[in-house]
Order: C-alpha cells, then structure tokens, then sequence
C-alpha cells in the first residue's frame, strides 16, 4: 500500500478493487502461498459440499418418490423408510462437518490475509513461516466475532419470522387482492434481505477489526458498526458484487458440472475452471474487505501510526498484541500537537 492514509479516504468503489489487485499483483508470491495452504482446501471444500450435498439429496428424493408408490407395511417399505432416515441422518452430519472445516479454514485465511496487508502498509519484512506462526493467535480472536455475529444472525432471523408471520397472517386474513399480498411479501423480503447485508458486512468489517485493534467480539462489531458509517454505499456495492461473483460460480458449477447430462469433459473442465476462479474470488474479497477497513479508517480520521502498528504485530515471546485504541488516539494527538505548534511558535 503506497498511499498515504489520508488519501484512503478518497477511495471509491473501483479505487479499492484497483488498490486491492496491486496489493496482490505487487505481493504476489506470499499471497500464492496463502492461497496454496489455506485457500485452495477453502475452495475445495465448498465446491465438494455442493456436490456431495446433491448426490445425497437427489437419493433421498428418489427413495421418497419410491416410497409414495410402495405399500406401507411391507418390507420394502420399511427398508425404504429406514434408508431414508439414515440419508436424512448422513446429511446433516456432513452439513455440520461442512461447516466446521469452512469456518475453521475462513477464519485462519482472515487472519493471514489480514496480518500480511497490516505488514505491508508498515513496510514490515514479511514471510510466509512468519504469517503461520501468528495465524493461530489472532484466529482465537476471530472465533469470539463470529459466535457473536452468529447470534446476532440468529436473534434477528427469529425476530424476522415473528414479524413476517404475524404481518402476514393479518394481511391474509384482512386483505383478499392477491397484488396486494404479493407486494407485501417482496417488501419484506427486500427488507430482510437489507438486514442481512447489513450484518454480513458489519461483521466482515469486525473480523478486521479483531486482527488489528484490541476490540473482538462484540465491541468488534461496535467499532465496525461505527467504522461504517459514511462508507455504507461503498461497501453494499462491494459487497453486492462479491455476492454476484459469488453466486455466479455456483450456478455455473451446479450447472455444468453436479447436473449428470452434461459429457464428462465439459463437467471436468468446467469445474477446473471454477475452483481456480473461486481460490481467485475469496483471495481477492479477503484483501478487499482489509483495504475497506483501512478506507473507513481515513475517512474517519482515526490514523495509525505505522510505528507502533508495526510494534502490535510483532510476535513477543510466543504471544500475539493486538493494536490498542490508545495507539490511535496517541496518533491523532501527535498529529494535533504537529499542527498546532507552529502557530504556538509564531505567537
């Protein structure tokens, strides 16, 4: 990062996309072993899911559409019944498998991408055993922002459903015209589906936050929900086309190649061609969402000083130190003092 931090702030959408590709392009050796170790299995493992998660699914439609069609109490049809509980079974056990090793593996990418960009807008010699040696320390950071966003997530999903159901039931029980029903129910998914960018963003921009500050958890997601403010549009539009980035590969993987109709060397091709896309896309949001941090920092005038975020990020004695506030509040003092002297001389 060749900018000054006060220029960060100027940053709008496309100048953080071209800052994040130099960063990359300009790093590109420690960023490809990142990527090699961390987000090459990420990648893997979500491409996989999507895959197993179908051929399970699909068997279990196909043993209940034979079940609709076989006589109850005969032995095929308990044969039938008892496959499907043990595939029902099996799902969700690899569901929740899935989950574990993507969260385990996010949060340890989180953490390497965000300590190296840290590194380099420092000016701090970085190396790749280095990163990895730090990576554990800061992801127990991570892990306490995450429970914390997913209970947030979690609260406000039961509170959406209450009121969706309850808004719901009194317009279909007050309200015949179908126009009207309809326009109710896309009104409040669309504000549902606001809440929820709100919050993936919010807690993005917390995950940062944790690596960086002496804030995690819930006081991470305060400092972000602050931090966001006056950035808000910039950040929906990265984040909108991320989720179309996103959403794009998973179409095209479910399409060529988890769909059995298409010839083997397409679906083999096209799912080469996806994984490295992906690997691409989540090393590019990780960097995106780090430079995001580091604009709303500008724009808020809470400067870093390089020094002693520099100090913060060394590894003591086997223990990682968070920056602290007081760092950046020292800064911003020093600053004040800086500009406010001469006058002082003059007088």
């Amino acid at each position: 990062m060749d900018r000054e931090q006060e220029e960060l702030q100027f940053l709008g959408l496309f100048g953080i996309f071209k800052e994040s590709f130099k960063i990359i392009f300009a790093w590109r050796k420690v960023f490809s072993q990142i990527t090699l170790a961390l987000i090459l299995p990420l990648s893997f493992i979500f491409l996989a899911h999507i895959q197993i998660s179908q051929l399970i699914f699909f068997k279990i439609i196909d043993n209940q559409d034979a079940l609709y069609f076989t006589r109850s109490g005969t032995p095929k049809y308990d044969k039938l019944s008892d496959n499907i509980s043990s595939e029902w079974t099996a799902f969700w056990l690899f569901k929740f498998a899935y989950f574990t090793f993507l969260l385990i593996l996010s949060l340890l990418s989180t953490s390497a991408v965000v300590y190296t960009i840290a590194c380099i807008y420092t000016a701090k010699p970085i190396t790749f055993r280095k990163i990895m040696s730090v990576v554990p320390k800061v992801w127990k950071r991570l892990v306490v922002t995450f429970i914390c966003s997913f209970v947030v997530v979690v609260v406000y999903n039961i509170i959406a459903a209450v009121v969706f159901l309850t808004l719901m039931t009194q317009v279909v029980y007050h309200v015949n015209t179908v126009g009207f029903r309809i326009a109710v129910l896309v009104a409040l998914i669309i504000v549902y589906s606001v809440g929820i960018l709100y919050i993936t963003i919010v807690w993005h921009l917390a995950s940062v936050v944790s690596v960086l500050e002496n804030f995690y958890g819930i006081k991470a997601m305060i400092k972000s929900k602050n931090l966001i403010k006056g950035q808000m549009g910039v950040a929906v539009a990265i984040f909108i086309v991320v989720g179309v980035c996103f959403a794009g590969i998973q179409l095209l993987y479910e399409f060529f190649v988890v769909l059995e109709h298409k010839p083997l060397g397409v679906r083999i091709g096209v799912g080469i061609f996806c994984f490295l896309l992906l690997c691409k896309v989540m090393l590019f949001v990780l960097v995106i969402q780090t430079v995001l941090y580091f604009v709303c920092k500008s724009y808020h005038h809470e400067s870093i000083s390089k020094s002693s975020l520099s100090d913060h990020l060394e590894v003591y004695l086997g223990k990682y130190v968070a920056l602290e506030s007081k760092d950046v509040q020292m800064e911003q003092f020093q600053a004040t003092t800086d500009r406010c002297l001469p006058s002082l001389i003059s007088l």
